[in-house]
């Protein structure tokens, strides 16, 4: 898949780029608005049924981890299909590879017949609100657990 004149893919992780995961880092004053990636993967662990973690490459360099959580059957309707996390590398954020990662994740949920794609975020100016209402997110009003609610409706 090509995006912005450049070779962007998405991997599932495994052995082969699991060090690749890891070692993407935000900006330090974004360590306290989102879970580092190690934290992720373990909670994909314990989440195997519905945890969907991705990396994002360009070329052969990992530049953005993507988890995203689907369990149609989640009494709660924030948890049946949305984004757990979204980490861009520092260096490689503001180039198109959060948008991208987002993108790829509404073309799974369309794939698996969802309507609706939902996220949390801190709140704050170091926090994607911004980004994610650019993306077409709408802030429902809900928090939950200290943090923002927002939707997209899938088409």
């Amino acid at each position: 898949m090509t995006y912005m004149d450049t070779a962007l893919s998405v991997e599932e992780i495994g052995p082969d780029n699991v060090e690749a995961a890891l070692a993407i880092k935000v900006r330090p004053e974004q360590e306290g608005v989102v879970a580092s990636v190690a934290h992720s993967l373990a909670e994909a662990y314990a989440n195997q049924s519905s945890a969907w973690p991705r990396l994002i490459f360009d070329g052969d360099k990992a530049v953005a981890f993507l988890m995203g959580g689907f369990d149609p059957d989640n009494p709660m309707e924030l948890f049946r299909c949305g984004i757990w996390r979204l980490n861009v590398a520092a260096d490689a954020q503001g180039k198109g590879y959060g948008r991208f990662a987002v993108e790829v994740l509404i073309e799974e949920a369309k794939r698996r017949g969802f309507s609706k794609l939902t996220t949390m975020w801190v709140p704050g100016d170091v926090g994607p609100e911004k980004f994610y209402v650019r993306m077409g997110f709408t802030v429902t009003g809900e928090i939950f657990g200290g943090q923002v609610v927002g939707e997209l409706p899938l088409k």
